[in-house]
């Protein structure tokens, strides 16, 4: 087997208690647990999904907007809002810059975004800018093709790349240097080919890459799998590997593992949710409080594995952590290819 050696996206999970009174939630404020803080409830709950409709940000929302509704602790309805533009940039720079203490907006985030603040693609902000919320939920990078391509598995991919790595179109939500640009470049660099030889068509979202492939407009579609899978279920699209250690459950137990058919290439995708730098104690603490609840419920690991994704339940301090931690490997990884220099920022 071959090996590439780059840093692995390690996942933590956090196992959590049972909380009482998970139906319980508060359109007013109400008091904090320990007495010290109290809790402001949003009066318009609303999810910012960074891209276009149909992507992963879209689920991500998706998935809030379901999980806390059937789950009892949102009782208001959630809206989702979709903020377009440098795959997760524009939405960062409105929340960092001109919406700091917006208590009723919660923002999507992905391991995607994660990436590209380690690569200084959101301007002057980093890490260090918001407030990270809520861990929920993991899938995996994966790549497919239209069901009707030639291209029936990942050697004859690989054999198409070796032999012309031009005449392969890669498509994906993302500038190159981006999560689903990353993988592909992983896998590349996997079998002996520059990933600066290949073509890469960088689009707004994973849900518009997925249509791209769909009307044979590219010839790979690079994203996560739990975006791929409607798709691959409906008949329309081939998924040639899942960048996870092992083969995954459900929907999913026939889809091959990169590393089962030759290739240590792995590519977990974290998903969860920020807020303004400013939100005030209150309405963060309400939001955590909520998320805690939502993901001890049983209901919500139904809804979660409903949208194909693994668990991951973090959120707090926590979770900041987590994301501090992860994006200084990713700015070393990112170093690595020449994307950017492997320096902390100055904050």
């Amino acid at each position: 087997m071959k090996k590439l050696s780059y840093l692995a996206l390690g996942l933590s999970i956090l196992s959590l208690t049972a909380c009482n009174n998970a139906n319980e939630t508060a359109s007013t404020d109400t008091a904090a647990a320990d007495g010290s803080t109290e809790l402001t409830a949003p009066s318009r709950p609303e999810c910012i999904a960074p891209a276009k409709p149909g992507g992963g940000f879209d689920l991500t929302c998706k998935l809030a907007q379901a999980g806390l509704r059937d789950t009892g602790v949102l009782t208001d309805p959630m809206r989702v809002t979709y903020m377009p533009g440098g795959v997760g940039a524009v939405a960062y720079n409105k929340i960092v810059a001109n919406d700091r203490d917006n208590g009723d907006a919660i923002v999507a985030f992905s391991t995607g975004s994660i990436l590209n603040l380690s690569q200084g693609k959101f301007g002057k902000f980093t890490e260090k800018d918001v407030k990270w919320l809520a861990g929920v939920g993991t899938d995996y990078g994966a790549i497919a093709v239209n069901a009707e391509s030639p291209i029936k598995d990942l050697a004859g991919l690989v054999e198409k790349l070796k032999t012309d790595p031009k005449s392969v179109s890669f498509g994906a939500g993302g500038s190159v240097g981006g999560q689903d640009w990353m993988q592909t470049a992983i896998l590349a660099k996997a079998v002996g080919v520059n990933p600066s030889d290949m073509t890469y068509v960088a689009m707004e979202g994973g849900g518009e890459a997925i249509t791209a492939v769909m009307g044979n407009h590219i010839t790979v579609v690079s994203a996560g799998i739990a975006e791929i899978m409607p798709q691959a279920t409906a008949g329309k699209l081939r998924v040639l590997a899942v960048f996870s250690d092992e083969r995954l459950g459900g929907s999913m137990a026939d889809v091959p593992t990169a590393k089962e058919q030759g290739y240590d290439v792995t590519w977990p995708v974290v998903r969860g949710y920020y807020m303004g730098p400013d939100v005030s104690a209150g309405a963060y603490n309400w939001w955590k409080d909520a998320f805690d609840k939502m993901l001890a419920d049983p209901k919500f690991a139904e809804i979660r594995e409903q949208q194909e994704l693994l668990p991951f339940s973090m959120t707090g301090e926590e979770l900041e952590a987590y994301v501090y931690k992860r994006t200084g490997e990713l700015r070393e990884l990112s170093a690595e290819y020449g994307l950017v220099g492997a320096e902390a920022p100055a904050k």
